[in-house]
C-alpha cells in the first residue's frame, strides 16, 4: 500500500512520520485545497487528484479544499507581477462547476468537500491577530519569490503575504495529517506544519509533486497563463491540445498524468514515432474524461490537422464592434491577454489572414471568419 500511496510523489515531508502513520492503519485526514479562480480545473490538477483517489480507495479520509475566500486573495505563488484580486460573485460563479469537475475522478460521496469561507467569513480581527502573532515577518518576506519582487523594486500587496497563513490555518480547521500539492506549494504547506507545532498539533506531513508543463511547452500548466488542458474541454479539443505539446513533454505527461513510462506507450501501439507515441498519449488521457469518445476524437485530428482540413466554422451572433470582443464572446474563458498573446503568435485570423496585435481592434462585419489556432473557427451571423 505504501508504495502505491507514495511512488509519483516528487518530495515526502516528513517520510519517516508518514510512513509510520500509514503502518498505524490510522485513518489519515488528506486534504488538497484548490482557488476557484477561474471555472476549470485542468490535467495539472488531475495528477494529484489522482492520488487522493488512491488514498480514498485504501480508507483514508480526502478533504477536498475549496478555497472560495482565498480565492479572492489568490495564491502568490511563482507570481512576478501581484494578482488581480477577484470579486465575491466571480469566485461564486467558478464554484459552481468545481464540484462537478472534481466528480470525474473523485467519489464525491465518500470524501469531505470544505469550503474556507465557513470560518474566514466568521472570524474577528483580534482571532486574526492572534493567529498572525505565531509568524514572523522574517519568515514570510524570506519567501523566494517575494524577497524577488521587493529586490525588483515590484509591487508585493500586504494581503498577498497573508495568503500562505491562510492556507495554514485551514490545515489547523480541517486537522489535516497530510497535505498534497505541487512543488510550488511547498512553502504555503510547510507553514501549514509550523503553525501546527506552534498550535501544540502534531504537524502534517507532506506531499508534493512535480508541476505539469503547459500546452506552451515552457510553464506550468495554469488557468490564468491559458496554456491548460481542462478536464471539460471536448474530446476533439482536448486531444488536439495533447498533441499540441512539444515532443519532449510526452514523457512527463505519460508519468505523471497515466503513471507509465514512454516506453510502455510505445510497446502498445509497436512504433517509437513521436507522432504515433503522442496519439497514444492523447487516446488514453482522453478516455479517462469522455470514455468511448477517444477514437472518434483521434479520427477527428487526423481529418483535420493530417489531411490539413479547416474544421467548420461554428455559427454566432453578437453585438461584437471589433474582433477581439468576438473572440472574448465566443471563447468566455480566454482573458484580454491570452487573445492578445495568440495574435502576437500569429493564432489568430480573420478570413484566412493572420492579424497583428493591433488588428484585434480592427472592425468585424457579418460573414466575417476568425479563427483561432487550427483548432477552431466562428463564423459571425
Amino acid at each position: 500500500m505504501k508504495n502505491i500511496l507514495l511512488s509519483s510523489a516528487r518530495d515526502i515531508i516528513d517520510r519517516s512520520s508518514l510512513e509510520r502513520r500509514l503502518r498505524s492503519k490510522k485513518k489519515l485526514r488528506v486534504k488538497f485545497g484548490v482557488d476557484p479562480s477561474s471555472p476549470d480545473l485542468h490535467l495539472g490538477h488531475y495528477v494529484i487528484l489522482k492520488q487522493l483517489d488512491t488514498f480514498a480507495r485504501f480508507g483514508h479520509k480526502v478533504i477536498f479544499l475549496v478555497g472560495d475566500f482565498t480565492a479572492q486573495i489568490g495564491d502568490p505563488s511563482g507570481r512576478k507581477t501581484e494578482r488581480p484580486v477577484l470579486s465575491p460573485e466571480q469566485v461564486k460563479k467558478n464554484v459552481k462547476t468545481y464540484i462537478d469537475q472534481v466528480s470525474l475522478v473523485l467519489d464525491t460521496t465518500k470524501i469531505e468537500i470544505r469550503y474556507n469561507s465557513e470560518w474566514y467569513k466568521k472570524m474577528v480581527l483580534a482571532e486574526w491577530l492572534e493567529i498572525m502573532a505565531k509568524f514572523s515577518a522574517n519568515y514570510i518576506f524570506e519567501r523566494d519569490d517575494f524577497s524577488k519582487r521587493i529586490k525588483s523594486g515590484l509591487s508585493l500587496g500586504m494581503h498577498e503575504t497573508m495568503y500562505p497563513i491562510m492556507q495554514a490555518y485551514d490545515s489547523i480547521v480541517l486537522k489535516a495529517d497530510v497535505e498534497l500539492g505541487g512543488v510550488d506549494q511547498r512553502f504555503n504547506i510547510l507553514a501549514g506544519r509550523s503553525l501546527q507545532k506552534k498550535m501544540g498539533v502534531e504537524p502534517q506531513d507532506v506531499i508534493t509533486f512535480d508541476l505539469l508543463v503547459g500546452t506552451d511547452g515552457k510553464r506550468k500548466m495554469s488557468k490564468s497563463l491559458g496554456n491548460y488542458i481542462g478536464f471539460t474541454d471536448t474530446p476533439e479539443d482536448m486531444f488536439g491540445k495533447i498533441m499540441s505539446i512539444p515532443d519532449e513533454l510526452t514523457a512527463m505527461y505519460a508519468d505523471l498524468i497515466l503513471n507509465k513510462k514512454v516506453s510502455a506507450l510505445k510497446k502498445a501501439i509497436g512504433s517509437g514515432h513521436p507522432m504515433e507515441v503522442k496519439k497514444q498519449l492523447a487516446l488514453e488521457i482522453v478516455s479517462i474524461f469522455h470514455k468511448g469518445n477517444e477514437e472518434v476524437a483521434r479520427a477527428h485530428f487526423e481529418r483535420i490537422f493530417s489531411a490539413r482540413e479547416l474544421p467548420a466554422a461554428k455559427p454566432f451572433s453578437c453585438k461584437c464592434t471589433t474582433v477581439l470582443q468576438a473572440i472574448l464572446f465566443v471563447e468566455k474563458e480566454q482573458s484580454s491577454s491570452n487573445v492578445r498573446r495568440l495574435a502576437q503568435q500569429g493564432g489568430i485570423k480573420v478570413n484566412g489572414k493572420p492579424i497583428s496585435l493591433d488588428e484585434l481592434n480592427s472592425a468585424i462585419a457579418k460573414g466575417d471568419i476568425i479563427s483561432i489556432g487550427r483548432r477552431k473557427s466562428y463564423i459571425l451571423k
